[in-house]
């Protein structure tokens, strides 16, 4: 790794790791260790700690802590009816328990929660393209049974292939995105097509370990509609957005090292980072306050700091052979 991307690393990490209470909604000190998105924010950990398994390189270590939460939080009957307090994600929430638990638990409680999905969850029936290609993802991983079709007939149909580019006309239509100044450099994606386009590069990819299936004009498509949506987000500080960006990079065959949009976002996320290590907010208009209280600076701070630690692990694991130029 670079020294921009290993100063990256090690302190997201730490700083995960040194904060592992606040993802615990079981710790003593419960006012500050729950929050509203508790059961995401335990996911999100178990993501990290499930790529961190494949990509190798000294992260095992600092982990560690996060590893043994995750494997006493599988194991608790409790855990999974957390998810139910966000009943349009529960069903997803459960099965991304299933798929991402760690290795060599009593599988009681894993089992017992794939058991309750209804099966029309796990069917294609009225779910859009990303939605579906979001079940397979887990399904695949978890074991479990589903009638998504293969990927290689959803990649036509996914955000990485059917959106496209705002024109200024259409940005200026539907005004600034969300932390983005009102004048100056208008957004190619709104938010929600710029995390649509993140996640489809995700599941299709698996976070760089197989080809997403795209080739020809449709990868170049794919690529420049990141690479418009990177240069956005560095000109504006969007963070969180932009270290998402950078993994889509590399799961489209690129080095982000290597590209002035992906060396950018490095960059700028190492402007971002604090001393502690934490990357402080989704962006600059959104960070938390120095001063804010232990709770809220861990709400606004710990998705952003755990996709970056995302990024820097996936960027550290190599290119796979099928990867191009």
């Amino acid at each position: 790794m670079t020294s921009s991307l290993d100063q990256l690393s090690a302190g997201t990490l730490d700083w995960l790791g040194a904060n592992l209470d606040h993802f615990d909604p079981y710790a003593a000190d419960a006012e500050t260790a729950t929050h509203q998105q508790a059961a995401k924010a335990v996911l999100e950990l178990a993501l990290l700690r499930h790529c961190s398994t494949w990509t190798g390189g000294p992260h095992g270590e600092r982990l560690g802590g996060a590893t043994a939460l995750l494997r006493k939080l599988w194991q608790r009957p409790e855990f999974p009816r957390l998810f139910d307090a966000h009943p349009p994600s529960a069903p997803t929430y459960g099965l991304a328990f299933a798929a991402l638990a760690p290795d060599g638990i009593d599988d009681t409680v894993r089992r017992a929660t794939l058991a309750r999905l209804a099966p029309d969850f796990l069917s294609p029936d009225g779910k859009s393209p990303l939605k579906r290609m979001e079940i397979r993802f887990y399904a695949d991983k978890a074991g479990a049974s589903h009638t998504i079709e293969p990927y290689a007939e959803l990649v036509g149909q996914s955000p990485l292939v059917t959106l496209t580019a705002a024109t200024p006309e259409d940005a200026a239509e539907r005004g600034p995105a969300t932390g983005e100044a009102a004048e100056g450099d208008t957004a190619p994606l709104t938010d929600s097509e710029g995390y649509s386009l993140t996640h489809a590069a995700f599941f299709l990819g698996d976070y760089g370990r197989t080809a997403t299936g795209l080739d020809g004009d449709a990868l170049a498509h794919a690529r420049e509609l990141v690479r418009r949506m990177l240069d956005h987000c560095v000109g504006q500080d969007r963070w969180d957005l932009a270290a998402e960006l950078v993994i889509s990079q590399f799961i489209l065959g690129l080095d982000p090292l290597r590209t002035p949009s992906g060396a950018a976002a490095v960059e700028c996320l190492v402007r971002a980072q604090r001393s502690d290590g934490a990357i402080p907010g989704r962006s600059a208009a959104l960070r938390a306050s120095p001063s804010a209280p232990a709770g809220e600076f861990f709400r606004k701070a710990y998705h952003t700091t755990l996709v970056t630690a995302l990024m820097t692990l996936v960027l550290s694991s190599g290119r796979p052979s099928w990867h191009r130029d």
